[in-house]
C-alpha cells in the first residue's frame, strides 16, 4: 500500500486591505492619524485637569510623549506587524542621554562661534523664577518625540524601504525644512538651513542606532538650549524669556534674523558637520540600506 502524500496547508490570501497596507508609504500615512489621535487624547486629559503651566505642565508633556510612544507600539503591532525596535527600551537611557548632551553641546558651540563673530551678546543671567523654564521644557519634550516619530519613524523608514537610505535622507530632510517655511520669521534660506543641518543630523542619528532615542534627545536638547538657555527664537516667533539675556545684531547669515540662530550659516556648518560625522559612523557600521534596484543588481 503506497503512503499517502503529505497534506500541504495553503495559507489564506490576505485581504485587499491588508495587501494595500503592506506597502510602506501607505503604512506611514495610516500611522500619522494614530500618532495625532493619541497626542490629542493626552492633551485633552491635561486640559481637563486644568494644567496649563508650572511643574505639572512638564508632567503633561511627559504624558504626551508616553502617548506617542504607546501609539507607535500599537502601530508596529497592528499595521506593520513587527516588533518595536525604534522605541525599544534596550539602549533607551544611554542613547537619550547622549542625544540630550549632544544637542546641548552643539548649540552651545554654535552660539559661542556666533558670539566670537560679534553676532550675539550675553547681557547677564535672569533669576530662574523669572524664566519660562517649564514652558520650554514641555515644548522640547513634545517636539522631540512628535517630530522624530513622524519624520524619522514613519516617513524616513517608509521611504527607505522603497528607495534606500540616501533617498530617504533627502526626502525627509526636504520635508522637514518645508514644514518650517510657514513659521513666523521664516525665509527660504531658513527652510534650507533646517533641511540641511537638522535633516542630515537627525536622519543620521536614526540610521546610526536604528532607534529614535538619540534623535529625540538631539532634537529636544537643541530646542531647549536655544529657547531657554540662550533666549533665542526657536524656528521663528517671539524670543523666549530664558536663563541668559541675549541680544543679536549683525547680518542675517550670522544671526539667523527673526527665525533664530538655526538659520545662521554657523549653525549649518556646525550641525551639518556633526551630521556628516554620524553618517560616516553609520556607514562603517553597515547601517545604510541600498535602493531595491541596487540590491537586485548585486543579487
Amino acid at each position: 500500500m503506497e503512503p499517502s502524500a503529505p497534506t500541504v496547508a495553503i495559507a489564506p490570501r490576505p485581504s485587499l486591505v491588508r495587501r494595500i497596507i503592506r506597502y510602506p508609504l501607505v503604512q506611514a500615512i495610516v500611522g500619522v492619524p494614530m500618532i495625532i489621535v493619541a497626542l490629542a487624547l493626552a492633551s485633552w486629559a491635561g486640559e481637563a485637569l486644568g494644567i496649563k503651566d508650572g511643574p505639572a505642565f512638564v508632567g503633561v508633556a511627559v504624558l504626551l510623549a508616553a502617548s506617542i510612544v504607546g501609539a507607535w507600539k500599537l502601530y508596529k503591532r497592528w499595521i506593520e506587524r513587527e516588533p518595536d525596535r525604534e522605541f525599544a527600551l534596550n539602549g533607551a537611557i544611554p542613547e537619550l542621554a547622549a542625544g540630550l548632551a549632544g544637542g546641548c553641546a552643539l548649540f552651545c558651540l554654535m552660539a559661542g562661534i556666533v558670539w566670537l563673530l560679534g553676532g550675539i551678546r550675553f547681557e547677564g543671567l535672569r533669576p530662574l523664577a523669572d524664566t519660562e523654564f517649564t514652558e520650554w521644557a514641555a515644548i522640547a519634550i513634545i517636539s522631540g518625540f512628535l517630530e522624530e516619530t513622524l519624520f524619522r519613524g514613519l516617513l524616513f523608514r517608509a521611504v527607505e524601504k522603497v528607495g534606500g537610505s540616501w533617498i530617504a535622507l533627502a526626502v525627509t530632510s526636504a520635508f522637514f525644512g518645508f514644514a518650517h517655511i510657514f513659521n513666523p520669521g521664516a525665509t527660504v534660506f531658513a527652510a534650507i538651513a533646517i533641511s540641511v543641518e537638522a535633516g542630515i543630523l537627525l536622519g543620521a542619528a536614526y540610521m546610526l542606532t536604528r532607534r529614535l532615542w538619540l534623535a529625540v534627545g538631539l532634537h529636544a536638547a537643541w530646542n531647549f538650549t536655544q529657547g531657554w538657555v540662550f533666549s533665542v527664537p526657536v524656528s521663528g516667533g517671539t524670543a523666549p524669556i530664558g536663563l541668559i539675556a541675549t541680544t543679536r545684531s549683525g547680518p542675517e547669515w550670522l544671526t539667523g534674523g527673526g527665525f533664530g540662530l538655526e538659520a545662521s550659516v554657523v549653525a549649518m556648518v556646525v550641525a551639518t558637520g556633526a551630521g556628516l560625522a554620524l553618517l560616516e559612523w553609520a556607514r562603517r557600521r553597515g547601517s545604510f540600506v541600498a535602493a531595491p534596484w541596487r540590491r537586485a543588481q548585486a543579487a
